[in-house]
């Protein structure tokens, strides 16, 4: 079952086998939340210093593989590590800059997720946000103006 405990387990073990080098300078949570078609997740610093890290929570469910959760991780603990959201000195003047992002997450050992990523938007994705979002119908009201 996918829930927050299992995704802060996935955090756990994606820092420990790919981010060791990265020092964890405060308390780093993170959860599902919210369901977007657009977006697989974010990063930000809570008020009292800690980071969140949020995941798509359309993710919970067992269609979603489980490389696409863990690259999500691993895009956002980039992030982290490149001082954005983060008490680690930043190092770049924007997150994606150049594409810093991919370039670490390949030098990191993901460079196979991220081709399997790009494939599943194309062929699964679309499909799965057609049937989890359908169309809503915009209901039109006629305004009667009388002059």
């Amino acid at each position: 079952m996918r829930d927050n405990e299992w995704l802060q387990k996935r955090l756990d073990e994606i820092w420990l086998n790919s981010f060791s080098d990265v020092p964890r300078n405060n308390i780093v949570k993170t959860r599902f939340k919210g369901r977007w078609k657009n977006k697989f997740g974010h990063i930000r610093m809570l008020r009292d210093k800690s980071t969140e890290i949020v995941v798509n929570g359309v993710f919970r469910n067992e269609i979603i593989p489980e490389y696409i959760i863990d690259l999500t991780i691993a895009h956002e603990l980039v992030h982290y590590s490149h001082g954005f959201h983060s008490p680690l000195p930043r190092m770049y003047r924007y997150p994606h800059q150049g594409g810093v992002v991919n370039q670490d997450l390949k030098r990191r050992g993901f460079a196979e997720n991220l081709r399997l990523e790009r494939k599943w938007i194309k062929t699964d994705w679309l499909e799965f946000v057609k049937q989890e979002f359908p169309l809503r119908r915009r209901i039109r009201r006629t305004i009667f103006r009388f002059f």
